[in-house]
């Protein structure tokens, strides 16, 4: 089975999937469906042996450190983690020269960081991919994990709706462009102020043109989640965002994703976490832990779909 996995993105930065097209994007997630099927059957696939993963951490985190670490090793190789307080980075080197320094030791590196601007910095200087696990703009990684698992689910995507609920945050950013990537109508509501940014709703709109998805920006969740065969949420208060905490919470109650509001979707909607969740909060414990809930089946499929990634960005 190991000559079934397509390579075509070799050598490639991965920092959002505006710079894929729609064909790359499914063949990713055909080949994670594949590695998740080698991993479940227990048929080994090192494809990446004897490659480092360098992943430089600016933020905490659970999925994305611990799925990129044991991916690297079902495929052979080896993660090395580096905390920014850990490394030059956080005492003054320049991010041109830690990529440079980086590129010369790893074969990749991952990085889960704040300004995307500063993620585009170290890829324009970096001789090895770089793979964008999150910055307070964009969460790619997790987009598309998210569309193999109603990939999974629907058996299709093109034509499918997909209801995002909550900050029109990096997650809410990816969401829109990987919808638009792929065909899926995409739906974001939002209280008035928290609306996802209006030069990254253009570059959904312009993608979404050539797809046929449909892309809509509204206040109002009940008409969002009309007829969605997803729907999906997050946190109202991101990692930066703490000291907003008591405002949000007022703010976005009516946007939180209760048994009513599931309601409104499609009677076999799905509804999806990129998690950690606040029960009670964004989602109440009945939907998140209810049959309808795939967030587990996600968080499983970021593994998977990071494989996929690595292999595409890494392997020979």
């Amino acid at each position: 089975m190991m000559e079934t996995i397509a390579n075509p993105l070799k050598g490639r930065h991965f920092l959002t999937l505006a710079d894929f097209s729609s064909e790359e994007i499914v063949q990713l997630i055909e080949n994670a469906i594949d590695l998740k099927k080698m991993q479940k059957q227990g048929i080994a696939h090192p494809y990446l042996k004897g490659k480092t993963l360098g992943m430089i951490f600016e933020k905490s985190s659970t999925r994305t450190r611990v799925s990129f670490e044991v991916g690297m090793n079902q495929l052979g190789g080896h993660a090395l983690f580096l905390s920014r307080n850990d490394i030059q980075l956080g005492r003054g080197e320049t991010i041109p020269d830690t990529a440079k320094v980086l590129s010369r030791y790893v074969d990749g590196i991952m990085i889960r960081s704040h300004e995307h601007a500063g993620v585009e910095e170290l890829a324009a200087h970096s001789a090895v991919p770089v793979i964008n696990a999150l910055t307070d703009d964009f969460h790619p990684c997790q987009a598309l994990a998210d569309l193999m698992t109603l990939y999974e689910v629907k058996g299709d995507l093109k034509g499918r709706k997909l209801a995002y609920i909550g900050d029109g945050n990096n997650m809410a950013h990816s969401l829109m462009i990987a919808c638009a990537k792929l065909g899926v109508d995409c739906a974001i509501a939002s209280p008035q102020g928290y609306e996802p940014k209006q030069e990254i709703i253009n570059v959904a709109t312009n993608i979404a043109q050539d797809t046929g998805a449909v892309l809509i920006i509204t206040n109002d969740p009940k008409t969002a989640v009309e007829k969605a065969d997803a729907v999906y949420t997050d946190v109202w208060t991101s990692m930066g965002w703490e000291e907003e905490e008591e405002v949000r919470l007022k703010t976005f109650q009516p946007y939180q994703v209760n048994t009513e509001l599931m309601g409104y979707a499609d009677k076999e909607a799905i509804f999806l976490h990129c998690l950690p969740a606040k029960r009670g909060q964004e989602v109440t414990a009945e939907v998140i832990d209810g049959p309808q809930s795939f967030v587990f089946d996600e968080v499983e499929n970021r593994l998977h779909a990071q494989k996929a990634l690595m292999v595409a960005l890494m392997g020979d």
